[in-house]
């Protein structure tokens, strides 16, 4: 068996340490003895991505703000089906992360952190959905395990009533909240109601194909009125 090899670690903000593995080709970001992505699982953070841009239709110069690189699955996805006008900005909280995709990750990002659309913002998406001055047209969240704040515990302000209300504020008429999770949570689909979002719950294979796990995105959508 190929040994699983430790690559680098990333301290959290709260503590805890995340952590970059490696066997051979495969490579694995780990929270204690969670795995919270994989290069062999792209397809559910795909989804993510693809869906909420299926809902958006074709708008002349789409903005669209995403929270946590990941490995770059939902951000090569976004810019594969969006027009060379859109704008995307990506937040990452741990630069260690946005080091990684520069580095050992660097054939999974391929060119997207280059291309012209794109903008890094080294901070926290809590932030950029408060500090929004222009709209956006999708906020799109994959920044831990799902809304319970597994890996940071301030994870909770944004999942939260304020958080979410703080999100719809920041869309325009019209636009998407995607929310990427390991499961579901009948509770939180009922608090994005409450924020005054209409929500479509879509189940999506983490493979993208027929098989293995079912993970969960949200497509909770600003009215236009």
């Amino acid at each position: 068996m190929i040994p699983l090899e430790l690559v680098d670690t990333a301290a959290l903000p709260d503590g805890g340490t995340l952590r970059l593995m490696r066997r051979g080709g495969d490579f694995s970001i780990l929270f204690g003895r969670n795995e919270l992505m994989s290069s062999r699982l792209r397809g559910s953070e795909e989804a993510l991505a693809t869906l909420a841009c299926e809902r958006l239709g074709a708008r002349p110069a789409p903005r669209l703000l995403i929270g946590g690189l990941g490995m770059g699955f939902t951000l090569r996805a976004a810019l594969g089906v969006l027009p060379r006008s859109a704008t995307v900005v990506v937040a990452e909280l741990v630069p260690e992360i946005l080091a990684w995709a520069k580095g050992p990750l660097a054939h999974l990002f391929g060119d997207s952190l280059s291309d012209p659309r794109v903008e890094i913002a080294l901070r926290d998406v809590h932030d950029c959905i408060g500090a929004a001055r222009v709209g956006y047209d999708a906020i799109l969240l994959d920044v831990d395990n799902g809304p319970d704040g597994l890996i940071h515990a301030a994870n909770d302000r944004l999942y939260g009533g304020q958080g979410l209300r703080s999100a719809y504020a920041a869309l325009n008429p019209g636009g998407i909240l995607a929310i990427w999770s390991a499961y579901p949570d009948r509770a939180f689909a009922d608090r994005l109601q409450r924020a005054g979002f209409v929500v479509d719950e879509r189940k999506v294979r983490s493979t993208g194909g027929r098989k293995g796990a079912h993970h969960i995105v949200w497509l909770a959508a600003k009215p236009l009125g």
